[in-house]
C-alpha cells in the first residue's frame, strides 16, 4: 500500500471528509502515475478522486468491528517511534 494512504477505519473521532479525500487523492495519484494531471485529464482525475472518496466513506460507514476505537495520538506516537527506529538503522 502507498505509505501516504493512512488507515482510516476504527478511530475515535471517525475519519474526517478531508482525510477521506486525501486518501482518495493519493490513491488516484498512485494509480494514474501523475500528481498533476494534464488539462486534458483533469476532469477524469477529479471525477475519480470524488468517486473514490465517496466509496471510501461508504466503506468506512459500513465496516463493523468488535475492537475498541484507536486513539489518533497514540497511533501517531507509535508511527513516530517506528520511523525513528527505521531511520536510525539506515544511518
Amino acid at each position: 500500500m502507498c505509505r501516504n494512504i493512512r488507515v482510516l477505519h476504527n478511530f475515535e473521532p471517525p475519519a474526517t471528509e478531508d482525510e477521506v479525500h486525501a486518501a482518495a487523492l493519493q490513491y488516484v495519484r498512485k494509480v494514474s502515475g501523475s500528481t498533476r494531471p494534464s488539462a486534458a485529464n483533469q476532469e477524469a482525475f477529479d471525477r475519480a478522486v470524488h468517486e473514490i472518496a465517496h466509496l471510501t466513506r461508504h466503506l468506512l460507514d459500513d465496516l463493523v468491528t468488535s475492537a475498541p476505537p484507536k486513539d489518533r495520538e497514540t497511533e501517531a506516537a507509535k508511527a513516530r517511534a517506528r520511523a525513528a527506529e527505521r531511520y536510525a538503522r539506515t544511518g
